[in-house]
């Protein structure tokens, strides 16, 4: 035997020596590592320890396997407002884009955008025809009103809070979709500030300011962007819009949102996205968060403390739409719960939005928009609404978590196939 036998023989020998240590893996018997097992009947708690299928693995990444036991899963329910005037629906008046309702003194308040026209806006592609009087979209010569309310149904509008500036003062075109932030016992809106007709180049817009020592107001606009456009080539370059503030970890958590890929050169290849700026005070400056932006899907901004970090509702455009997201460290979220009959443009009632508190209680009201309201399309406006959910650790209503929304058939055949269905025929008769 030569001295190279030697050695593969010393070492074969040690392999076998030590797969016959107690606590070797190889000594174990195959069947522990190789067995096939077939999913329970009863609902692990915890992702087993056995292969399974992509679709059942992703089942134990949500909050809870069951979505009925999942905290960030909701069916939304709503409610007409009482207490507001819509001109008889002639597309004169409109209320939109409500932001959260906050409680000062035993009373809930809201701040919304508003137009009250001559006319109904004669829509984005016609804005060149837009004029002082005649409004180009639904958020075009509007102003920010407030009303207040005891019980969050039945409100009673207060009046303006920020009006229009003169021109060309920013903001003079319209000031629109405000939200709102209490920080060190006074208050502060955020809103997008227009100079020209929406649909002109687009929503060309960034998020101004306007602050008060009361709910109530006076309120002082600050006359200049807070959260500007990005630099040339940047996704939000050409618009910061639906400002969305959060007391989190000690600063303001400013999230907005920007249409991309589109304007001017496109129309109707637009994506959207949200992204973040952070300040140490209401003026800023705001720092936008190097991973911008941080949600890929979504058009209004809906966030809200929940536990050590940020819940996001996901409405409609993107991937992701119909979804409510968290992330624990407020910027990179994932999909908590698929959702529907997504409230749009929705503000909850957020009692520690504002607290920089550790651990977010969640939501179960708060405020929203539909802008399908007129059933004339040349009469077109916006009202506001309530919706209820179960976001939140301190409530358990078990009607919320139910997993069947059903519909009459009459809802189903209102998106019908329109003049699809004559194009469609055509093709089939077609050569």
């Amino acid at each position: 035997m030569n001295i190279h036998h030697s050695i593969v023989i010393g070492v074969i020998c040690m392999v076998l020596q030590s797969c016959n240590q107690p606590g070797s893996k190889l000594n174990e018997p195959a069947e522990e590592i190789s067995e096939h097992k077939v999913f329970p009947h009863k609902m692990p708690k915890e992702k087993p320890n056995f292969p399974l299928s992509s679709a059942i693995e992703r089942m134990f990444n949500y909050p809870a396997p069951r979505a009925q036991d999942n905290e960030l899963f909701t069916q939304f329910k709503y409610t007409r407002l009482e207490g507001f005037d819509y001109s008889n629906g002639d597309g004169t008046i409109s209320r939109r884009d409500p932001s959260r309702p906050i409680k000062v003194d035993g009373k809930f308040y809201i701040y919304y955008t508003k137009r009250h026209t001559e006319v109904p806006p004669i829509g984005w592609d016609k804005a060149e025809q837009a004029t002082d009087q005649i409004p180009s979209t639904d958020w075009d010569l509007c102003d920010i009103w407030y009303a207040t309310s005891d019980d969050g149904f039945r409100w009673k509008e207060q009046g303006v809070a920020v009006s229009r500036p003169p021109k060309p003062e920013l903001g003079w075109r319209s000031v629109a979709t405000p939200d709102i932030l209490i920080w060190e016992e006074k208050f502060y809106l955020y809103f997008q500030a227009f100079n020209e007709p929406s649909g002109t180049r687009g929503d060309w817009c960034p998020i101004s300011m306007a602050y008060a020592d009361s709910p109530n107001g006076p309120w002082t606009m600050v006359g200049e962007p807070v959260v500007p456009f990005g630099k040339k080539g940047d996704w939000d370059q050409d618009q910061t819009q639906d400002p969305h503030p959060i007391v989190y970890n000690g600063k303001i958590h400013l999230y907005y949102k920007a249409a991309y890929n589109k304007w001017p050169d496109k129309r109707d290849e637009y994506a959207v996205a949200h992204g973040l700026a952070i300040a140490d005070d209401p003026y800023g400056p705001f720092e936008k968060h190097t991973l911008n932006p941080v949600l890929n899907s979504g058009h209004e901004t809906t966030y809200f403390p929940f536990k050590e970090g940020i819940a996001a509702l996901a409405i409609k455009d993107g991937n992701e739409a119909q979804t409510m997201q968290y992330a624990e460290d407020g910027v990179n979220f994932n999909i908590a719960s698929t959702v529907e009959l997504t409230p749009t443009a929705a503000g909850f009632y957020t009692p520690d939005a504002f607290t920089d508190t550790d651990y977010g209680r969640g939501v179960t009201w708060g405020v929203c928009h539909f802008i399908n309201a007129a059933t004339d399309r040349n009469k077109q406006h916006s009202i506001i609404a309530r919706v209820d959910a179960d976001l939140s650790l301190d409530v358990d209503e078990p009607t919320f978590k139910s997993t069947g929304v059903w519909h009459r058939p009459e809802v189903y055949f209102k998106q019908g196939l329109g003049s699809l269905r004559k194009k469609r025929e055509e093709r089939a008769v077609a050569p």
